[in-house]
């Protein structure tokens, strides 16, 4: 029976953190004044890796940028959180660990970015950027799907687009 607990999939948070933080606000005091609507960008990256020296501890980073412009290219503010987790994860098949690191933690760690953006924007004196959920699902299969055209392109001489 002690065998059979072994080789349970084993997957645990063991620390969740921010890991970097950036907020500029280069135009103050005079973008305060604006009364423009901002276009806001939104960019997300996910990354994970084995933690060297640890047995099944893996530490997953979740970057997200906001950057808000008025019109004439006036940057209202630009923030950047890297949000991360130590996890611990055992037992799980080779084929399901990368979903595990770029779709589970991903979806643990969003709603920690998610606040700490929003609450450094408000500290900064602007309305808070409420951001929607994201589906890590979506965006690994995308990713899959770029990387299997990657490989036929580099194979049949097709230049790629990224």
């Amino acid at each position: 029976m002690a065998d059979n607990d072994n080789q349970q999939p084993v997957f645990n948070i063991e620390k969740i953190y921010v890991k970097d933080l950036s907020l500029e606000v280069p135009n103050s005091p005079q973008i305060f004044l604006a009364r423009e609507q901002p276009q806001v960008n939104i960019q997300l990256t996910t990354d994970g890796a084995p933690i060297a020296d640890s047995d099944g501890s893996y530490e997953v980073k979740l970057v997200l940028t906001v950057n808000a412009v008025l019109p004439e290219n006036r940057t209202l503010f630009l923030v950047e959180v890297t949000q991360a987790g130590i996890f611990t994860i055992r037992n799980v098949p080779a084929g399901e660990l990368e979903p595990v690191l770029m779709i589970g933690c991903p979806n643990i760690l969003f709603p920690y970015a998610r606040e700490t953006i929003s609450d450094a924007i408000t500290r900064a004196g602007f309305q808070p950027v409420l951001l929607n959920p994201v589906n890590f699902e979506a965006l690994y299969e995308a990713r899959q799907q770029q990387q299997v055209q990657q490989v036929g392109n580099t194979n049949t001489g097709t230049p790629t687009l990224q």
